[in-house]
């Protein structure tokens, strides 16, 4: 994982394609802190409260589909066309979210932006993977972070404003016109470059078979296996909409199912966290899990419980975010120098101390400000590991094996956060700690974090 330094991410045969991806990074993080902090809002305009945790769930469920299907069209070949066709996706869904008049009709936008969303996450590391050498690989996933520092500094509040005096719904058509307008910007600045061959030269071709029928069957195997996560992902939220005799159970074996699934999905032995790549991929659905179930409900507990107006709630979102963005740029330019454990350890201690701060507003101590400010450093956590753990994958990969490597990432990523959200959601509607279901959510958030332990310290140097 070492080079020299005399190149940059900013050369001009380069130029291009950061300028392109980090435009589409910038807008989905405009998306992803808009929709956090107005979903308390839509899912109280169209009286489906029962399903908020499902309009998280749900786009990370079918996110996964789109990821399957993202990296082996990528290794088969070139992620260009998966690019493009997950981005139209992606704005699709946020149209159909923003014209819904009733609660399943938005779902269902979120589930279409699931699809795109997922599937552009992993084009772009494939991407990623063509065009920079390995050395570079921190800095452009730290300029990925970094895309996030404007919305993460406007995103949650200029939401909450536009949500406070025009309506929610221009959350997403606004977004929507903007990812329509940089769609067009991306294609022109991927035209012209090669995605055909690894950055050092090596054809990026799928492994020899002899049986073509064998591809296209590993292939439906594969996407077979994504839907079934996806539906038992989706299914987990749904529980929280039935009587709690139907849901649990329902939960329970949607779970099972899911952890079946994932196997072919992802590199052997990462459910039982085997050193180096597997454990890799296991801590980012773990990590992704503990924080994204417990963020989904900050702007929510802000307001229901402390009044606060939505643009004032964003500013957790916004602290955490930019903590998030620091933390990466610190990872960019000092990972290697840290190493995997220590970066695990301090991840570790700066999401305890957040989740520890709102348990303790919630159940002892009503200061909703510490919780504002806690969440900055759940953010700083998250981004000094995952970018690294991006940077892990792609070092212990090759360019036969980046688009399937690059997609199990995500999709622990995705299923991790999913099912997360889901049985948070679910403990929230149904199984009320010390009175409050808010407990219950942030008490999921640290168990996760405690098991993301063992994986964490498993994950090696990168070193094939």
């Amino acid at each position: 994982m070492s080079g020299t330094t005399t190149e940059t991410i900013w050369d001009r045969t380069r130029l291009g394609i950061t300028i392109g991806s980090v435009v589409l990074i910038f807008l989905a993080a405009i998306e992803a802190l808009a929709v956090t902090t107005v979903m308390p809002v839509v899912s109280a305009d169209l009286h489906g409260e029962a399903l908020y945790a499902v309009a998280f769930s749900g786009t990370l469920a079918t996110s996964v589909i789109g990821m399957v299907a993202s990296g082996t069209w990528s290794d088969r070949s070139g992620p260009r066309a998966a690019l493009y066709t997950s981005v139209a996706l992606f704005a699709l869904g946020l149209l159909v979210s923003g014209l819904a008049t009733d609660m399943y009709v938005f779902i269902a936008g979120r589930l279409i932006q699931g699809l795109g969303a997922g599937g552009q996450t992993v084009a772009l590391y494939v991407v990623v993977a063509r065009v920079y050498p390995a050395h570079l690989h921190g800095r452009i996933f730290a300029a990925y972070a970094a895309a996030w520092v404007v919305p993460s500094m406007i995103g949650p509040f200029l939401a909450g404003i536009v949500t406070e005096f025009l309506h929610w719904r221009w959350t997403f058509l606004g977004v929507a016109a903007l990812v329509a307008a940089a769609f067009l910007l991306v294609m022109q600045r991927l035209a012209g470059v090669s995605l055909t061959t690894d950055a050092d030269g090596t054809p990026a071709t799928p492994e020899v078979v002899d049986d073509p029928a064998h591809v296209v069957g590993r292939f439906a195997t594969r996407m077979m296996l994504a839907v079934v996560v996806a539906l038992c992902a989706v299914a987990v939220g749904f529980a929280a909409d039935m009587p709690p005799v139907f849901g649990g159970p329902l939960a329970l074996l949607g779970v099972a199912v899911i952890g079946f699934a994932l196997l072919p999905l992802v590199p052997r032995g990462t459910l039982r966290a085997a050193p180096g790549l597997p454990s890799v991929v296991l801590t980012r659905g773990l990590i992704a899990g503990a924080f994204f179930a417990a963020e989904a409900y900050v702007p929510k507990l802000l307001m229901d419980e402390h009044g606060f107006t939505p643009s004032v709630a964003g500013l957790a979102l916004t602290l955490a975010a930019l903590g998030w963005s620091g933390a990466s740029v610190v990872q960019g330019r000092y990972g290697e120098r840290i190493g995997s454990t220590r970066i695990m350890v301090t991840t570790f201690a700066l999401m305890l101390v957040a989740l520890v701060a709102v348990l303790l507003v919630i159940v002892a101590w009503p200061q909703p400000w510490l919780i504002v400010v806690g969440w900055g450093f759940a953010g700083a956590g998250m981004g000094l590991l995952y970018p690294w753990l991006t940077v892990l994958t792609l070092a212990y990969s090759t360019p036969r094996n980046e688009g399937f490597n690059s997609s199990a990432l995500s999709i622990s990523d995705a299923t991790g956060s999913a099912v997360a959200v889901a049985i948070a959601g679910l403990g929230f509607v149904a199984l009320p700690l010390l009175g409050s279901g808010y407990v219950t959510v942030y008490a999921v958030a640290v168990v996760l974090l405690m098991l993301t332990l063992v994986p964490g310290l498993r994950m090696g140097d990168g070193r094939r």
